[in-house]
């Protein structure tokens, strides 16, 4: 199985649906769907409820293999089933899509223009539950707020330090250091970025295959060189606050460059809408996600 995915993943024609809201950001999703907070009471309701709109899109006619390379769970969804499945099972052997699990645990307050990722204190009984998931490969994410040379290094080599051991142990780590869209000088960040990740890529490589998570560059190709290097599978963008039609408009720029979209995928869903008028508002979005992504 990993044999085939690892084909899918790196030579299939699609994108990277991202379904791994965590609890900071599950209530804006809900939200945005037509459930608002004083519907449910508690995490574990609000759990059940994003579950139920994942599971509703994951189900969905229009979500399957032929658009879609890859998704990635929460930590909670792993444990869960789809249509009567194992999630990350129900991906594979019923819609042909690879599964990933986002691994860490939030961010740390902003310092040197970045904020780094908490501690992972369960990584590895987390990475042994991905592995007994029938999971493919893991997500984490740091976010760069700023042009701090220093803040942005130290990103990157707590993205390669836990990559390591994620690598380590059988499975394939998504790398997000996710550049703030709105950052006054998003550009220079891009440019430390790709120096800092070439550094490493140069003289401190992992031990297998690893995939990089972006936000859009503001130079057309920038990631060009990180797309076409033979360590790294694959180069995936996150729509990072853009609406989907210019984070598209945007993504179509970079050749090479694939998606992976989360509020942008489901813009436009609703859970009082027909199962028709979901499933034909989800095949649009996919759509759009796939031509900008295979352009």
């Amino acid at each position: 199985m990993l044999a085939s995915q690892m084909e899918h993943m790196a030579n299939g024609r699609g994108f990277v649906a991202a379904l791994d809201q965590s609890g900071g950001s599950t209530p804006k999703a809900l939200q945005r769907y037509g459930i608002d907070p004083d519907a449910y009471t508690g995490d574990d309701e609000m759990f059940d409820l994003v579950h139920a709109m994942r599971e509703r899109i994951v189900t969905s006619p229009s979500f399957t293999g032929a658009h879609i390379l890859g998704a990635i769970l929460f930590e909670k969804t792993l444990a869960r089933t789809f249509a009567g499945m194992p999630a990350a099972d129900y991906l594979w052997e019923t819609k042909h899509i690879v599964p990933f699990l986002k691994v860490d645990r939030g961010l740390r307050d902003p310092a040197q223009g970045v904020r780094l990722m908490k501690q992972i204190d369960t990584l590895d009984a987390l990475l042994d539950r991905a592995r007994t998931g029938h999971v493919f490969g893991t997500k984490m994410r740091s976010l760069i707020l700023s042009a701090d040379r220093e803040g942005i290094a130290a990103a990157v080599d707590q993205q390669f330090e836990l990559g390591r051991r994620i690598v380590n142990a059988d499975l394939v780590p998504i790398l997000e250091p996710e550049i703030d869209i709105k950052a006054a000088d998003k550009g220079e960040c891009e440019r430390i970025l790709l120096d800092e990740i070439g550094r490493h890529l140069l003289s401190d490589p992992l031990d297998g295959p690893i995939m990089l998570k972006l936000s859009i560059p503001e130079v057309d190709g920038f990631y060009t060189p990180l797309i076409e290097h033979p360590e790294i599978i694959r180069v995936v963008a996150l729509s990072g606050g853009y609406t989907r039609d210019e984070a598209n408009e945007r993504l179509a720029r970079n050749p090479g460059l694939i998606a992976s979209f989360s509020r942008a995928l489901t813009e436009g869903l609703r859970v009082d809408m027909t199962p028709e008028e979901f499933d034909a508002t989800l095949d649009q979005s996919i759509r759009s996600i796939y031509a900008a992504s295979t352009t």
